[in-house]
């Protein structure tokens, strides 16, 4: 059975994690957690690349939700792909849906790893990139190597730490 997971965010207060879960539910308590006086810098990842996001955080939180809605972005088809589009039952919109999730579940575990690996990577570089052992703990997650990365990043922040294995190797096994 193939799992679709909807897309996962994680924030931080400093080296702390905040929260994880749908962009809606990060950015509110982003937002609640920002009042706080003397507070460290927030940053907001998505978890599927590791990179870190802008969010506009202005207005009600009915406002800031009703911003993170789906994101529409341009597709640009021959004239003959949209004909074919526009026969497909549920429109373009779930055909385009349906031919990307089926390109994802044949790429196969390789293409999740390194998606995986990538996503650690930017997310520890922009956390842990001053921490000791960065650089020695990036060789041994792209060589694969459970167990020395662990043992590398060992020292780090717990909830860092937790958070990079959890995006590094969270849907593998093994080490």
């Amino acid at each position: 059975m193939i799992q679709t997971l909807s897309p996962s965010f994680t924030a931080f207060l400093g080296p702390n994690w905040l929260a994880s879960g749908p962009l809606a539910e990060v950015a509110l308590a982003v937002m609640k957690a920002s009042s706080i006086a003397a507070a460290p810098p927030i940053i907001i990842f998505d978890d599927a690349s590791g990179r870190p996001i802008d969010l506009d955080l202005r207005g009600t939180e009915r406002e800031i939700v009703a911003r993170l809605g789906v994101v529409a972005r341009e597709v640009t088809l021959l004239p003959r792909h949209w004909d074919w589009l526009a026969t497909q039952p549920g429109g373009a919109s779930v055909a385009l849906r349906k031919l990307v999730e089926e390109a994802r579940r044949s790429s196969g575990d390789r293409d999740r790893s390194r998606a995986a690996r990538d996503a650690a990577y930017h997310f520890m570089s922009t956390m842990a990139g001053n921490l000791p052992g960065f650089e020695e703990a990036s060789r041994a997650l792209f060589a694969d190597d459970r167990r020395r990365f662990a043992g590398l990043i060992a020292g780090w922040p717990d909830d860092v730490r937790d958070h990079v294995v959890k995006l590094a190797f969270g849907d593998r096994t093994g080490g």
